[in-house]
């Protein structure tokens, strides 16, 4: 095309057409006015994405295609990248030119396994019979918000209601609760009375070497606690092997269901995982600290935000170190790569690897991940010696885990106990014993991609590697206990939907086998040469650890609950 001043239109083709605008969807100055509105003075960065679709979504309560535009105009990133991004993640609601407007509200009720074993179907029947429909609320199915130990719980706006019923929600909307509810937990001033940091300045202070502290971690047994129980204090060398810029990453996207240690840890000493961070920050010399926190806990994310404030305002750290970014609704960032790819404002996409993330992470830069309860006791280690850790251990482990004990037991919730700790001691010695009118029939070990096993190995010690050769692992230590009155079959169906719907997309085995399975599995007779061909097929060809993992329930309940299906 070229350029023709004799027309009314800016752009002429060969054929004489003339256009006033280029190609593509344009950009109203409403739409850019309200975005740079938003943005203020913040740096106009494409790593920052995610956080900007956030800004608008909680301002407008969606995202229209216009400010998607403008963002993309303000970033210097095309709309398609923009739209993508978007698109990808759950908590984002985008609407196109000739849809409708979500209402303001949303109620989001968790349907997985323990709050659909407490009756969050019906909750979710009855609440959306009554207020969908209506154009003020919306009632809308949600994943594992991390509080399974009250369940069934929803989360109202950003306020979550434990065990919640239709009463709770009505009074929480007439009298507009709708912010989330901080709980009191130790803050800085608290901690640092306490010994708090001090140990930190130590070590900045040349008392000890990174060398020595990675050794009484090692020496204390700690593994990663996020699920895949790597030796913590290895990693550090792995990242310091490598030269320049390192970066310090921290998983704290908790969303395998059943899990809510980290929550439990952060919402009552978030120092002890701050100071384990800087601790870890120091022995690689990382430059930058990134916490990617799961977009359900709004009130850790308040928390944090308010504490990091803090140590910047005390001196401990400089403003900036420590960059807090908001995940958005993604089960698949829990998995390290795709965190990092997030953490860069592109979708949760799991890399291949190698390489792996310690050598190229961040901005492809070294990065050492670790988890919340991770960096917990690397604080509590670094300050009273690896025996507060390691000196405990039962049926012949070595260690402490924190256990997210939830389903049919009568007091739930999180069970500092020795690793090894076996299921049936976690009801009856932990957990008050099964509800009046249960018994014991079966137990996820760690969360849906651990499967479930039958009460009949309840007597096998929890911990790294003493599950493997059961076809399972202890994963993060969500622990959900099935009674007599639970279907095995139904409970496999509610997990393999949770990955069905959380699948990132990019593996064919994955987010076609998970779909696949799905229907397989909702027939009253399974096919099981068909289900275990197609669990070899997502074990051996998927990218990542959720397609490897999914089949896990298929298998268990073919295993050992045969008489069901």
């Amino acid at each position: 095309m070229a350029l023709d001043q004799k027309t009314d239109g800016i752009w002429k083709s060969g054929k004489g057409k003339g256009r006033k605008t280029p190609k593509g969807r344009q950009v109203s100055e409403d739409a850019i006015a309200d975005v740079k509105s938003l943005l203020g003075n913040r740096e106009r960065r494409a790593d920052l994405l995610i956080e900007y679709l956030h800004l608008i979504q909680d301002k407008f309560k969606h995202l229209s295609t216009q400010h998607l535009a403008a963002l993309a105009e303000e970033l210097r990133l095309s709309q398609t990248e923009v739209y993508e991004v978007a698109s990808f993640y759950a908590h984002f609601d985008i609407v196109k030119e000739d849809e409708e407007i979500p209402p303001s509200l949303t109620i989001r009720v968790c349907d997985s396994l323990s709050c659909e074993l407490a009756g969050a179907q019906d909750l979710l029947f009855k609440l959306g019979e009554k207020y969908n429909g209506g154009g003020k609320v919306r009632v809308v199915r949600a994943p594992c918000m991390g509080r399974c130990d009250t369940a069934p719980t929803l989360e109202i706006g950003h306020n979550h209601i434990d065990n919640a019923n239709e009463e709770k929600v009505e009074k929480a909307i007439i009298t507009k609760d709708f912010h989330p509810k901080i709980p009191n937990y130790e803050n800085l001033k608290d901690y640092s009375a306490n010994g708090g940091y001090a140990e930190l300045q130590n070590l900045r202070n040349g008392s000890r070497t990174p060398d020595q502290i990675q050794d009484e971690i090692l020496e204390s047994g700690l593994r990663g606690m996020g699920g895949a129980g790597f030796p913590s204090g290895k990693k550090w060398s792995f990242v310091r092997m490598n030269e320049g810029v390192r970066y310090l990453a921290v998983n704290g996207d908790e969303g395998e269901p059943g899990t809510f240690k980290d929550r439990y840890f952060l919402e009552r000493e978030p120092h002890f995982f701050l100071e384990g961070m800087l601790i870890a920050a120091w022995a690689v010399n990382a430059e930058k600290c990134f916490i990617y926190m799961r977009d359900e806990y709004p009130a850790v994310l308040e928390i944090l935000a308010k504490e990091i404030s803090a140590l910047e305002t005390s001196g401990i750290v400089e403003s900036g170190y420590i960059d807090l970014r908001r995940g958005a609704g993604a089960y698949i960032c829990g998995e390290e790569s795709a965190m990092i790819e997030s953490i860069e404002g592109k979708k949760g996409l799991p890399r291949h690897r190698p390489p792996f993330v310690a050598s190229v992470g961040i901005f492809n830069k070294p990065t050492l991940v670790h988890n919340v309860e991770t960096l917990h006791w690397i604080a509590k280690i670094s300050r009273e010696g690896s025996a507060v850790f390691g000196a405990h251990g039962a049926n012949g482990r070595k260690g402490l885990r924190s256990y997210s004990v939830s389903g049919r037991v009568r007091n739930p919730g999180i069970k500092l106990a020795p690793a090894g700790t076996t299921v049936r001691e976690l009801i009856e010695d932990y957990s008050g014993g099964m509800l009046e009118g249960h018994s014991f029939k079966a137990y996820q070990p760690g969360g849906p991609s651990s499967g479930l096993l039958p009460a009949s190995m309840g007597d096998i010690p929890l911990d790294f590697d003493t599950l493997q050769e059961y076809g399972t692992f202890i994963g993060s230590a969500a622990v959900v206990v099935l009674s007599n009155h639970d279907s095995a079959k139904e409970a496999a169906l509610n997990m393999l939907r949770f990955f069905e719907d959380e699948s990132c997309g990019q593996c064919t085995p994955c987010r076609v086998g998970c779909e696949k399975a799905v229907k397989l599995m909702s027939q009253d007779k399974w096919d099981q040469n068909l289900l275990e061909e197609l669990s070899v097929a997502m074990v051996d060809a998927s990218i990542c650890g959720l397609g490897q993992a999914a089949p896990n329930p298929i298998r268990m309940v073919i295993k050992h609950f045969n008489d069901e299906i």
